[in-house]
């Protein structure tokens, strides 16, 4: 039986990032910006320091300049959420939705498909009444008729959380451009980046050129003259549709030895969606510093998979047996017997650190226990599971399970 260890002994940090000093130093440019005339009037000065000039995202390792920009009074946006209705990113636009609606901006969700469907009884649609009470909207429908699904309404930044390839987000980009949109941010993935020996995956690094999200970054790149790209990994967070730490819970619970493919030391990357929704409302809150760049949407933090199954282990106060395997030897799709890739896959969040200021606020010890107790409260501790794939290794591997 593994034994449990420290916290601090299985999340690893991220490397700093060296930031060498402006080799000039002249005074700060004065503009003065009118907002968006679909929001607001209101006049903002603006102290924007010369590093403003070039931002790179297309050199791994080269470093991106900080600048400070200092607006007068905050500028509320009216902002546009296309929302996906599956998948793990639909809890992206939920807290995204909640956390700009909390700095007083004015949102609209929309969710794929139709609100009596069967998905929108499930987290985190069911939830979408917290939306409503914070004083946002809620509609639904397709995204190629986005035009009469939102009423000719006027928005200054749409985000689209939906499309992975653009044959879906064309329709949404075209009409954002023909309807006076300034500002277009996308969720991609940071399942694009090429697998690679240097590790973290940073902005700038090599990508899979087939993948949908990689032509629709290019496509908004060249249509719209102020857009950010966003990509996410793993994530957990009360709401999220796509088992995370609940896979590890279900196993610890029941006293079964939880199956982790190859060493159990590759790294990978958990965030909560607290902190990748703060990331995006910086982008909203800041255009001109988020506008034509990529920012991996992920914590600062990496966790081995061993790391992550003893951390839930903490979390649930139980003790936890991880046994691995080779998964062809065994005979089986490592895709299908495990949550996370079977191989080294950590991104860092530099350029969002660098030119945002953001910074993560959440911790995956901690957060694990907050998702445990919930975990025991929806009941899913008592519900009955069938573990087959898992007996099919176990059986391989003549390691014995309690009935």
């Amino acid at each position: 039986m593994a034994t449990l260890v420290s916290s601090s002994s299985l999340l690893f940090s991220s490397p700093p990032s060296s930031l060498p000093p402006p080799s000039l130093s002249p005074p700060p440019l004065r503009l003065s910006l009118s907002s968006s005339s679909h929001s607001s009037s209101l006049s903002s000065s603006l102290s924007i320091s010369p590093s403003f000039l070039s931002f790179p995202t297309t050199s791994r390792r080269r470093s991106l300049s900080p600048f400070s920009v200092k607006a007068s009074a905050a500028e509320k946006k009216k902002v546009l959420i296309v929302n996906t209705n599956s998948g793990g990113h639909a809890v992206i636009g939920f807290y995204f939705a909640k956390e700009l609606l909390g700095s007083g901006h004015e949102v609209t969700i929309m969710t794929v498909g139709e609100e009596s469907s069967d998905k929108m009884k499930k987290p985190p649609f069911n939830r979408f009444s917290e939306i409503v009470s914070g004083g946002g909207q809620t509609v639904w429908g397709d995204p190629a008729e986005i035009g009469k699904v939102v009423g000719g309404a006027a928005f200054d930044v749409v985000l689209d959380n939906n499309g992975k390839d653009l044959d879906a987000v064309r329709p949404v980009a075209d009409w954002a451009k023909s309807s006076g949109v300034k500002h277009f941010l996308f969720i991609s993935s940071a399942g694009i980046y090429k697998p690679t020996d240097e590790l973290p995956h940073v902005e700038g690094d090599v990508v899979k050129a087939d993948a949908g999200h990689v032509g629709v970054e290019k496509y908004i790149a060249e249509i719209f003259s102020s857009w950010a790209v966003f990509r996410p990994q793993y994530m957990i967070g009360s709401g999220n549709n796509k088992d995370c730490e609940e896979w590890f819970f279900d196993r610890i619970v029941r006293g079964r030895p939880v199956p982790i493919p190859g060493s159990g030391m590759q790294l990978t990357n958990i965030s909560h969606v607290k902190d990748l929704s703060s990331m995006l409302t910086l982008a909203v809150e800041n255009p001109a510093a988020a506008s034509g760049n990529i920012f991996n949407c992920v914590s600062d933090r990496a966790v081995t998979l061993d790391g992550m199954a003893k951390l839930c282990a903490q979390a649930a106060g139980l003790p936890v047996n991880i046994v691995h395997y080779d998964p062809k030897a065994v005979g089986i799709d490592a895709k299908k017997a495990f949550p996370f890739r079977n191989m080294h896959f950590y991104a860092e969040p530099r350029a969002a650190k660098d030119i945002l200021g953001w910074r993560a606020t959440t911790n995956l010890p901690e957060d694990l226990k907050e998702r445990f107790d919930e975990y025991i409260k929806i009941g899913r501790d008592k519900k009955p599971m069938k573990f087959e794939i898992d007996d099919k290794i176990l059986e391989s591997l003549k390691v014995p399970v309690a009935v």
